[in-house]
């Protein structure tokens, strides 16, 4: 549920700015045939070619170049830096450069691609993506594996993200922050809420439902709701009989749309009452309007998504990489990068540093949800390409997209 705090208006501009990330992230799932042979992972973190290892000279040259999204560290507009990163960059003697590069998964990786492939150095020690593109770089051999003794805070890793099909044992990836997809709706309509995929689709609320057009966490919820593990392989039966569920409730007229994250505007104008959602869009729209609206992770389970930090094969700065990654898997570094996004922090004990920082935000499920909340999350497992291309192909066809 949304904190009941008030923002302030450069806090809501933070908080727009994210949903917009968001909303590329979204985006990815628009891809065509030929894009999803690219685009997917594997069920396996460790198969597929492996690229030639950069030669570290990180004793030599201390610096490390980091590629991110837009605001996405936190930030001080006063003296126009980003105070965490100064911090480190003073107390280890490594000049960190950090640029807002990545503006959508398939661009960045169609940029340096050719150079990866050949390996020649990309221009980064550092790159953030999310969850089927780091999936993607670890089974070309994109990727070097981690030196754990040179990250000893990788133990603060939340349980839930601490395993992941795409790279088993987080050998070659960190999360760097992460969102979750459920219900969301106007709690003056429906001020029972929405708890299940029953109540979603409720009578009273035909025509009035929308869902999102991202498939891993539409098609996520529904799976779950008919029993499935996502976070496990499943059948191509199991999968349809999820398509056959929601192509059953678009021609029955309950679904209104299948949308990005302009689903905000329907649920603002009323012409949406519910909607399968992110928990970042609600927090957003509570925080306007009010405390109009909610979010819940269904009981039957939500999905969990995240962006990953990972050391390029090209990098010849993998140990200055991991010093950089370590010091953000400290708690209290965690809180202050968290205290500016607002995304759930991956880090355990974070939360506990957030109240000397800002004690309502320590208590926004939305950056620190509880263990019973996260219990209910999983993370989508990662697919062949072959399977990319049948399932992203039958849901968009389920959609009308």
């Amino acid at each position: 549920m949304p904190t009941n705090s008030p923002l302030s208006p450069e806090t809501r501009a933070i908080i727009r700015a994210q949903m917009s990330r968001r909303g590329l992230l979204a985006g990815a799932g628009g891809l065509g045939a030929a894009g999803l042979l690219a685009a997917c992972g594997t069920k396996s973190g460790s198969s597929g070619t492996k690229a030639a290892i950069a030669t570290d000279v990180s004793d030599k040259e201390k610096v490390a170049r980091w590629a991110n999204w837009t605001l996405y560290l936190d930030y001080d507009s006063n003296t126009k830096n980003y105070p965490t990163l100064e911090a480190f960059k003073k107390s280890s003697g490594i000049d960190v450069t950090y640029a807002e590069d990545v503006d959508d998964n398939n661009t960045f990786y169609g940029k340096v691609a050719g150079q990866l492939k050949l390996g020649k150095d990309i221009g980064y020690d550092i790159v953030t993506l999310t969850d089927w593109m780091a999936g993607r770089w670890i089974r070309l051999g994109y990727t070097q594996a981690f030196d754990e003794a040179a990250i000893p805070n990788k133990v603060n890793i939340l349980p839930v993200l601490k395993d992941v099909s795409f790279d088993p044992g987080r050998t070659n990836s960190l999360t760097w922050q992460t969102g979750f997809a459920g219900f969301g709706w106007n709690k003056a309509l429906l001020p029972k809420g929405v708890h299940t995929l029953d109540d979603l689709f409720a009578p009273a609320n035909k025509g009035r439902i929308e869902v999102l057009s991202e498939m891993r966490d539409t098609m996520g919820i529904i799976m779950q709701y008919q029993g499935v593990d996502i976070s496990q392989s499943f059948t191509e039966n199991e999968f349809m009989n999820a398509v056959d569920f929601l192509e059953k409730h678009i021609s029955d007229g309950f679904i209104r749309q299948v949308k990005g994250n302009s689903y905000k505007e329907d649920l603002i104008s009323g012409d949406a009452v519910a909607v399968i959602g992110w928990s970042g869009d609600l927090f957003q729209l509570a925080s306007e309007n009010k405390d109009k609206f909610e979010f819940a992770i269904p009981e039957s389970g939500g999905t969990l998504w995240s962006d990953n930090l990972m050391i390029p094969s090209t990098s010849p700065h993998k140990k200055n990489a991991e010093a950089v990654i370590n010091n953000y898997y400290d708690p209290a570094v965690a809180a202050q990068v968290a205290a500016y996004v607002n995304y759930v922090c991956p880090v355990e004990g974070a939360q506990a540093e957030m109240e000397k920082i800002d004690p309502a935000l320590a208590k926004s499920p939305y950056i620190f949800p509880d263990a019973a909340a996260l219990a209910k999350v999983k993370v989508f497992a990662a697919l062949t390409p072959a399977e990319e291309t049948k399932y992203q192909t039958a849901f968009q066809k389920a959609t009308g997209n």
